[in-house]
């Protein structure tokens, strides 16, 4: 018996957690011209857990392609490059914002129109998946519509 609870605390020992406590907020999508091909989208990820996770992927129905990307700079020019992940500190947060990381949604299926919601599946490493509605804002918008939407806030 003391052979198999400790193969059974040890095995537990080695299996991450799976919830990270994630905290959605700020999200939206800014809205796109007729002939766009692409839209972006931003938000802010709170990871108040023990543990340090990762954003690693998302979906959403209104593109045939959803990526993370960043901005780099090369040379003097600064670059959109796609990312595996995009890290969620434990304690921390991960802030997708204009001109910093983001979300792509690449091969729109229909221009992104102010005022639209647009249903996205976040995907974690440890946290799994949390889904969002991203309301979508004017073109010249650099931050969420009304500051900070309280009812945006997704917990998991």
């Amino acid at each position: 018996m003391k052979t198999f609870l400790l193969a059974a605390a040890t095995l537990a020992l080695a299996v991450p957690a799976l919830a990270a406590d994630l905290e959605v907020s700020g999200a939206f999508i800014r809205a796109t011209p007729k002939a766009a091909v692409a839209g972006a989208g931003f938000l802010t990820v709170r990871n108040s857990g023990k543990q340090d996770d990762k954003l690693v992927g998302a979906t959403s129905d209104v593109s045939k392609l959803v990526e993370l990307h960043t901005h780099v700079k090369d040379g003097e020019v600064m670059r959109m490059r796609k990312v595996d992940a995009i890290a969620v500190p434990a304690g921390g947060a991960a802030d997708l914002k204009p001109g910093g990381d983001h979300i792509m949604f690449i091969d729109l299926k229909a221009p992104l129109k102010d005022g639209d919601k647009v249903p996205v599946t976040l995907k974690f490493e440890k946290g799994g998946e949390v889904k969002v509605e991203m309301p979508v804002v004017g073109l010249g918008s650099m931050a969420a519509p009304g500051g900070m939407d309280h009812s945006q806030h997704m917990k998991h």
